[in-house]
């Protein structure tokens, strides 16, 4: 339930920086099996917020342990569930020594394991780094180690490996595109060698073909609805129009806010969103208390906030038949 609430809220809040995040190969998302996602890398904590609204099903995350440092990082790491990684250069960094416990991340792979064996999904960053570069940095053999550990050791089947490409037209720009594109899924039980450096390599190959080699996905045509579809339309526009002229000031206060803030393109998208909910919140909380006070009814000022909650969602996905 809490998981749902949050990929409703985040989901909405990815719109209010970036104009549209389009999807393409939506159909080759594997509905019910052990699904492991490789996603690269290129805007922090927002691939994992992106990589959750695409996906269709519940997903487990992870991340560098560093970011857990952030309270805010850790809190909403905690949500997405998962274990951070303990990377070695970070580790060296931290103790000063060169040597590094190899078993650093056994915890947090055992229970990447125990995920899979539930048939859960598992999201991986195998670049295992944020970046601002246009290609694919070379990636860690993490990921192939432990979909092979998962089917050789632990027995598990059906394992799929996902490549999922993230393109920006320009990460830190607001109201610009972002594209998702589903690339072709790496199918372990069909997987015949155990080398894990044959695997990273075609992790690899599958996921710049969705990334660094995909373009901004076009805008889909759609064919005109059905008359009789006149009232529903003419609702959605209602809730939409309420839900912009309701939420414009907040969300705009918190773009400006996270641009002047940020000091790397990683942040202005983040930033918005926090900002942005914070702000909407109090919003909502000035609005009640008007109601309230003007009202004195408790049922009136629930309506009052499901329409807040309805115009926020149409305002987002108007134009969207996907979310209908």
């Amino acid at each position: 339930m809490i998981y749902a609430v949050f990929k409703w809220i985040t989901g909405i809040a990815l719109y209010w920086f970036y104009r549209d995040i389009r999807v393409t190969g939506r159909d080759r998302i594997p509905i019910d099996s052990p699904l492991l996602i490789a996603v690269n890398h290129q805007n922090a904590l927002v691939d994992s917020l992106i990589a959750a609204w695409v996906v269709p099903r519940r997903i487990t995350t992870t991340a560098k342990a560093t970011l857990t440092d952030n309270p805010v990082v850790a809190f909403l790491f905690g949500i997405l569930g998962g274990g951070p990684l303990r990377r070695k250069r970070d580790e060296t960094r931290k103790s000063g020594k060169s040597f590094v416990d190899r078993a650093r991340n056994a915890g947090a792979f055992s229970e990447i394991l125990n995920v899979l064996q539930r048939q859960g999904a598992v999201l991986i960053f195998p670049e295992g780094k944020s970046h601002s570069e246009a290609g694919l940095e070379p990636l860690k053999t993490g990921l192939a180690r432990l979909a092979l550990q998962a089917r050789d050791e632990r027995g598990i089947k059906r394992i799929q490996i996902l490549p999922l490409g993230l393109v920006f037209e320009d990460k830190g720009a607001p109201a610009t595109l972002v594209g998702a594109h589903v690339g072709e899924p790496i199918d372990m039980d069909t997987w015949v060698t155990s080398d894990h450096m044959t695997l990273t390599a075609e992790i690899a190959r599958r996921l710049r073909a969705v990334s660094e080699e995909a373009d901004l996905p076009v805008e889909e045509k759609h064919t005109a609805r059905q008359r009789s579809d006149s009232l529903k339309e003419g609702l959605i526009t209602l809730a939409a129009t309420w839900g912009r002229i309701t939420h414009r000031l907040p969300v705009r206060i918190a773009r400006n806010l996270a641009v002047k803030r940020s000091t790397d393109p990683d942040e202005p998208a983040m930033l918005t969103i926090i900002f942005g909910i914070g702000l909407v919140l109090i919003t909502y909380a000035v609005h009640l208390t008007i109601v309230g006070a003007l009202m004195h009814s408790f049922w009136i000022s629930c309506l009052y906030l499901a329409g807040l909650l309805t115009g926020v969602y149409w305002a987002a996905f108007e134009q969207d038949p996907r979310r209908y």
